[in-house]
């Protein structure tokens, strides 16, 4: 404060605030949604699984978007910044649905590299083709877990997440895998 001005009042917001924590990262609260405490908590940890190897799988996009070499550079560039949006989209709805069984939602960056299984990357520029394997391989590791899941919940009523898994990770992550598995065909040449 200087010395000719006037304390604040009023609107000053009130910083370097510490809180309790109020609900613990794999516990679920009740909520009235006609579903046991154990498929929802089951639910929730497959859920938050996917979620943290979707956040990883977005990063990947995005670094690989950033770093995208060569002839096909300008087509790459545009679908691997669509499908990082689409990913985005993802990672939103099945923290959504973490919240909405009464769980807690991964999402530090630090949380969800203890709980992904996807490998990191070097932190350089790998070859086209070897970025693009590394997104096939998340996507494949993600969609594993996807079906297993899908499974699961619709085995204990779930409905919901298992919808979820079925209708959205799985078909966004196969229709990607298809998009960028394409990108690795050895094309002939045809010659006139």
């Amino acid at each position: 404060m200087t010395t000719n001005s006037r304390p604040v009042t009023g609107s000053q917001p009130w910083l370097h605030q510490k809180g309790q924590v109020i609900q613990e990262f794999g516990s679920v609260k009740q909520f009235p949604l006609g579903l046991s405490y154990e498929a929802r908590m089951y639910s929730c940890q497959r859920l938050n699984k996917t979620l943290a190897d979707t956040q990883i799988l977005y990063g990947l996009y995005k670094k690989h978007h950033w770093l995208m070499r060569g002839a096909t550079f300008y087509q790459l560039h545009l679908v691997l910044d669509k499908h990082a949006g689409e990913q985005l989209e993802l990672i939103d709805t099945l923290a959504e649905r973490v919240q909405s069984l009464g769980g807690v939602a991964v999402g530090d960056p630090r949380h969800v590299a203890e709980i992904t299984s996807i490998p990191r990357p070097p932190d350089g520029v790998e070859e086209v083709p070897a970025m693009l394997s590394r997104l096939l391989e998340a996507h494949e590791s993600i969609l594993i877990d996807a079906h297993d899941a899908a499974k699961r919940t619709a085995d204990l009523g779930d409905d919901g997440t298992n919808d979820l898994f079925v209708s959205q990770v799985i078909r966004t992550g196969e229709l990607q895998s298809w998009f960028l598995a394409e990108h690795l065909v050895d094309t002939p040449l045809v010659r006139s």
